[in-house]
């Protein structure tokens, strides 16, 4: 098999790619930097909303602060809690808005703001409760089962003792955990250096995602230029997205560690186009594989950008083996390693067991049941069979995107993939919807109807998780039903303001197209 080395270069279109040399676009400096500071007052407003409705483990420490306790405990700090946290997400995606369109037409001096503005409004969420999500303590369960000696796979969190004192959701107490043998490691070191204190180890795993956050700054620009899209308009529709940094910040997921091993792994594929490139790209897109088994979905891309331009079916069907027997190769160890084995795969499907009324399979599995039920079969195993059938569309897409489609269109190709996983399964989790942006984001998003996609999705997501995920003293004269209300009503009518009312960004829906310019260089 003939090896050729290919090395990417930036193109001498790329100053026509939006990469004007105008200082940053039309708007004062001043004006940015207000724009930057209502962002982080957003941020901050999030912080303060958090410290009453977020999730807080039992044990917690803060938990007997003064403060703290009036905000949780006392029904007007709960209704306070809820309004700063609606308003102040809603701030959040007001400014992001506005950072974008102030920064248009998006030159060189663009790329300060986005950054200073993504180190801004990271801060406050540094030391915020954990809201939107409480897996983050799952992690620490799951950690404590392997500090134990256990098989995570086989036992849950809810074999150890003390389980939900540590803030752990009892939905998922005796679940096998839906994580690859690297991130339990991950789990089991967090817990080991904490001694499995909460507060600690929240800590602990958002540093460690705040790296990961770091990583995607540095990688999606690089990948935005492989494609002679604008790379600072890419990084702010992506990493500076309000999504993206409460999912991955404030929330502490992991699939922010996942997102970011598999996003180097393709730049790494993708630059250096021939052996050495491609098995340090399988290599990290593997470890991404080994904390979340969803970017299974990037390694036959890799394996298309391994094989080179224009390479023959022979070469790739040959790159492709290659590709996938040394991931399997490594994840082989891995599970040697921990004994555990491939347990992972079986318990992959654990999310799958459930649905959201917003995912169009999770909404047909519904009407199939209540059809079937209403004819006396079996409903459960006609929503089953719905649930399955949309995760094979999506196989069959990705197998289909495998063989079609032009070189230069790999990563669009592999975005599509994933956003097919994703947009058939039953339930579409905000953070899933992320794990879709970066790539969408460098291989370019317009500035016309794909961009109003992107902010409604923004908008939504935000509006649903601050209504969704509070946890509420379930004694007050407020219960939670009333508290999700309030929440909803406030971030909802925010929305609408923004969308339609608001003088500054009502506008942002069009604008000129800065964005995308010329072909690829992949």
């Amino acid at each position: 098999m003939r090896t050729t080395t290919r090395t990417f270069r930036r193109p001498a279109h790329a100053a026509a790619a939006g990469e004007q040399p105008t200082p940053g676009g039309p708007a004062t400096s001043s004006s940015l930097r207000r724009t930057v500071l209502m962002g982080a007052v957003g941020s901050v407003l999030v912080l303060l909303g958090s410290l009453g409705v977020g999730w807080l483990a039992n044990v917690s420490a803060l938990r007997r602060n003064p403060l703290i306790m009036w905000m949780r405990f006392e029904t007007l700090g709960v209704v306070v809690s809820i309004a700063l946290l609606a308003l102040g997400s809603m701030l959040l995606v007001r400014e992001w808005l506005r950072l974008g369109q102030k920064l248009s037409p998006w030159g060189p001096g663009s790329a300060r703001w986005v950054l200073t503005a993504i180190a801004a409004w990271i801060v406050p969420m540094l030391v915020s409760v954990p809201l939107f999500s409480r897996d983050v303590y799952s992690y620490i369960g799951q950690g404590r089962v392997m500090a134990s000696g256990l098989n995570p796979y086989e036992s849950g969190v809810s074999s150890i003792d003390n389980f939900f004192q540590l803030g752990a959701d009892q939905l998922w107490a005796e679940s096998p955990p839906p994580y690859g043998p690297v991130f339990l490691w991950v789990e089991q070191v967090v817990v080991t250096v904490t001694h499995a204190d909460p507060d600690a180890s929240v800590l602990l795993f958002r540093a460690l995602n705040v790296v990961a956050v770091i990583a995607c700054m540095w990688v999606v620009p690089r990948l935005a230029r492989l494609h002679g899209v604008n790379p600072r308009r890419a990084l702010w529709l992506s990493v500076a997205n309000p999504l993206f940094l409460t999912n991955f910040v404030v929330a502490a997921h992991n699939d922010a560690i996942m997102l970011a091993l598999a996003l180097l792994g393709t730049y790494a594929a993708a630059v250096q186009r021939n052996w050495r490139g491609g098995l340090v790209g399988t290599t990290l897109v593997t470890l991404s594989v080994a904390i979340k088994p969803i970017t299974v979905v990037f390694l036959p891309f890799v394996g298309l950008l391994w094989a080179g331009r224009n390479a023959s079916w022979r070469r790739k069907f040959v790159v492709w083996a290659l590709t996938l027997a040394y991931s399997v190769l490594l994840l082989g160890i891995m599970g040697a390693v921990n004994g555990f084995g491939f347990g992972w795969v079986s318990a992959v499907s654990t999310p799958g067991s459930v649905y959201i009324w917003y995912a169009p399979m999770g909404l047909f599995g519904l009407f199939a049941q209540l059809v079937a039920d209403s004819w006396g079969l079996d409903g459960s195993a006609w929503m089953h069979a719905v649930h399955s059938a949309g995760t094979a569309v999506a196989a069959g897409l990705t197998l289909t995107l495998m063989f079609v489609g032009r070189d230069s269109r790999i990563f669009r190709r592999l975005a599509w993939s994933m956003a097919a996983f994703v947009l058939l399964a039953p339930i579409i989790q905000a953070w899933y919807v992320v794990w879709l942006i970066p790539l969408f984001a460098i291989t370019g998003i317009r500035n016309d109807w794909q961009a109003d996609v992107l902010f409604f999705i923004t908008g939504f997501f935000t509006v649903y998780a601050v209504a969704d995920q509070l946890d509420v003293f379930p004694y007050l004269e407020l219960n939670l039903i009333a508290a999700r209300v309030i929440s909803a009503l406030l971030a909802l009518s925010y929305g609408v303001y923004l969308w339609f009312l608001d003088p500054a960004t009502r506008r942002i829906q069009r604008g000129p197209d800065a964005g995308l310019a010329r072909p690829p260089v992949l």
